[in-house]
């Protein structure tokens, strides 16, 4: 029971999420943004202080981002005729956003600028000599993309149903991940078939359709590997 309830919590939190990407217009901007910042770690070297403070940045964002979705709608439900307050109220949350959004484009400035005065434009391969958390990077990417996906479908909930599946899109990215840096062959066919089985269990528990399950399969393979190919 207390394990169904932690469950529901997160599905609830995700669907929030999925919400404010697929109702607000500023969300879809923060989240192409998040994506392509990501995609710049790919290109320079950053140390992991920059890249901690770039992932605060882009959290402060987004978080700010949902609390004004909270009090703009907390507000639509109890108030329905103009109140200065409202509008006050409003505005307030608002600049929280843009507070934020100036910040991440200070911190973008000072962290990514003299990168590029330097013409250091230099595609260094990721794959096979890049640290962990670059590979978590990619599973964030893959994280947003199957989260903003899944906001245009709008069916189901973030955690059971709807286009494509969440689960079978990140074990079949990790399963490419681990197939592209590694030489093992039976690594690889472990790695595969571990994201089959989570993929077959969606299916068997009737969260998924088939169609689901193989469209997230063949979209967390294809998106990984175009990062990796695109950064290499």
């Amino acid at each position: 029971m207390k394990m169904k309830k932690l469950i529901d919590s997160f599905n609830y939190a995700i669907q929030g999420l999925i919400y404010s990407a697929r109702t607000q217009r500023n969300m879809k901007i923060h989240l192409v943004a998040t994506l392509l910042v990501l995609a710049a770690c790919f290109i320079y070297d950053l140390t992991k202080i920059e890249l901690l403070i770039i992932t605060i940045t882009v959290t402060m964002v987004i978080a700010a981002e949902l609390i004004n979705t909270a009090v703009e709608s907390a507000i639509d439900a109890t108030t329905n005729y103009y109140h200065p307050l409202a509008k006050i109220a409003k505005n307030t949350s608002a600049g929280a956003v843009l507070v934020t959004a100036i910040n991440a484009l200070i911190v973008g400035y000072i962290t990514f600028w003299d990168k590029l005065t330097n013409a250091t434009f230099s595609i260094i391969i990721k794959i096979k000599q890049s640290d962990p958390y670059m590979v978590f990077i990619i599973l964030v990417m893959v994280s947003v993309a199957t989260l903003m996906v899944k906001a245009i479908y709008g069916e189901g909930t973030p955690l059971r149903g709807g286009m494509p599946s969440g689960h079978s899109t990140l074990a079949f990215s990790i399963a490419t991940i681990i197939a592209l840096i590694t030489e093992e062959p039976v690594s690889m066919a472990l790695s595969y078939l571990l994201a089959i089985i989570v993929a077959q269990s969606r299916v068997d528990s009737d969260v998924h359709s088939v169609a689901e399950v193989v469209v997230g399969a063949i979209f967390g393979v294809l998106l990984t590997l175009f990062i990796f190919k695109l950064f290499s």
